[in-house]
């Protein structure tokens, strides 16, 4: 797996403004409508979906990377956006420290061998230095 399988062609790639995780999200999520990833009037439901997840559980991983995702019938494939702090965002990660780095996906409702296969080949790829770097 690589970036264009998660992100397709043109990756939405931004320079985060949030101070937290839920800003970090939100923001992400509205690059998602602009780069018309989404629809706007999905936009909230949305938003709630990977909000509801999150505070299950954090998705802060470590390392300084948030993977926040949720599944919904409100998307027909896989999509992502992925966000970068310079300052690190507080995202109540499993080792206590900012996030640098936030892949936010989402997957369509149902398709758990997607939801978990997209998992799992991001956190492989986020476990490579050079891959981290080079973001």
């Amino acid at each position: 797996m690589d970036l264009n399988d998660f992100l397709g062609p043109d990756p939405i790639v931004i320079d985060l403004k949030a101070e937290n995780r839920w800003e970090a999200i939100d923001e992400l999520i509205d690059q998602l409508v602009v780069h018309h990833k989404i629809k706007a009037e999905h936009r909230d439901a949305i938003g709630e979906s990977v909000r509801k997840r999150e505070t299950s559980m954090s998705t802060g991983i470590g390392m300084g990377i948030g993977i926040p995702h949720a599944a919904t019938d409100l998307v027909a494939e896989v999509v992502g956006a992925i966000g970068r702090s310079r300052k690190g965002v507080q995202f109540d990660a499993l080792d206590g420290k900012p996030v640098k780095l936030v892949m936010l996906f989402l997957v369509p409702q149902g398709q758990y061998q997607k939801h978990l296969h997209t998992l799992a080949n991001l956190a492989k790829l986020l476990n490579k230095h050079d891959f981290r770097d080079g973001l």
